[in-house]
């Protein structure tokens, strides 16, 4: 079901700040966190743009499926399958100074007022236009995911930009934009068991984990995924402690030995994108 009350849709292909309205949540804590986030990502080299062309990620992906430097688009991420509009989706763009796709992110969300993620989990891996994937939701936590959903998910960072921490924050700052931009009752993704049961999931931010969603034949095979989940309030505390921590550490975002992103059903991006960057500005409610 898409969402159907008004909410602010930036221009395509802003930068993260400026494509920032605060309508929601705590103005202070998000605004500063964003420009944190953004401003950490530059000093490795890399412009953050907001995007709800996902004709172009699809484009992307394919070229880089071909190329055997990524995996298929979830189908709910992909325009073919599913209803990706302004008013629903975005995704985050982080481009190099060459204009190189070096990371992706993308995001929807969903108005349940009266289904919940246990009845529409079939979104994630869709037939086609209005056609949910059979599945078998066995989370206990599934029946309580409803109202304003934000789900985030195809996270893909090159290899020369992981190590680096910036899974940690790419999540984070697209569950900022949404909390800023909606009116969001839960936040959540789905992950492999084995980003669950090792912290990966929990060093995205994710506090809650419930099993399992089973998609038997899906174009992955048979696979299991892991609900992870938080609450506004949780996602609120997180990006205070992220900023407390990480953020205010300029070495934080360097090479290290932690690599978050090396397996979450994400893989690489090296194409370029045909869009230019478009400049906007910050609006603060």
């Amino acid at each position: 079901m898409p969402l159907d009350f008004p909410n602010i849709v930036p221009e395509n292909n802003l930068r993260l700040p400026d494509a920032l309205t605060v309508r929601h949540g705590p103005a202070p804590l998000l605004s500063r966190f964003v420009l944190q986030g953004d401003r950490a990502v530059r000093r490795m080299g890399i412009n953050l743009r907001i995007r709800h062309d996902f004709d172009e990620l699809a484009y992307v992906n394919k070229r880089a499926v071909a190329g055997g430097t990524w995996i298929p688009l979830p189908m709910m991420f992909d325009p073919d399958y599913s209803d990706l509009r302004p008013e629903n989706s975005y995704w985050l763009s982080g481009e190099n100074d060459s204009g190189e796709i070096v990371l992706t992110g993308a995001f929807r969300v969903f108005y349940w007022p009266e289904t919940s993620l246990a009845d529409e989990a079939g979104l994630f891996f869709c037939k086609g236009q209005g056609k949910p994937h059979a599945c078998v939701v066995t989370a206990p936590a599934a029946q309580s995911i409803n109202g304003v959903v934000f789900w985030g998910g195809s996270l893909w960072i090159r290899p020369d930009h992981r190590r680096r921490h910036l899974s940690e924050l790419v999540g984070r700052l697209g569950r900022a934009f949404a909390t800023a931009r909606w009116p969001v009752d839960w936040m959540m993704c789905l992950v492999v068991p084995a980003l669950a049961d090792k912290g990966v999931a929990s060093g995205y931010g994710y506090k809650h984990f419930s099993r399992s969603v089973i998609y038997p034949g899906s174009h992955l095979g048979d696979l299991e995924m892991v609900l992870a989940y938080l609450s506004p309030d949780e996602a609120y505390a997180d990006f205070a402690e992220f900023s407390s921590n990480g953020l205010s550490d300029p070495t934080y975002f360097g090479d290290s030995n932690s690599d978050f992103a090396a397996s979450r059903l994400d893989n690489i991006v090296t194409k370029i994108s045909s869009v230019p960057v478009v400049h906007g500005n910050i609006s603060l409610s």
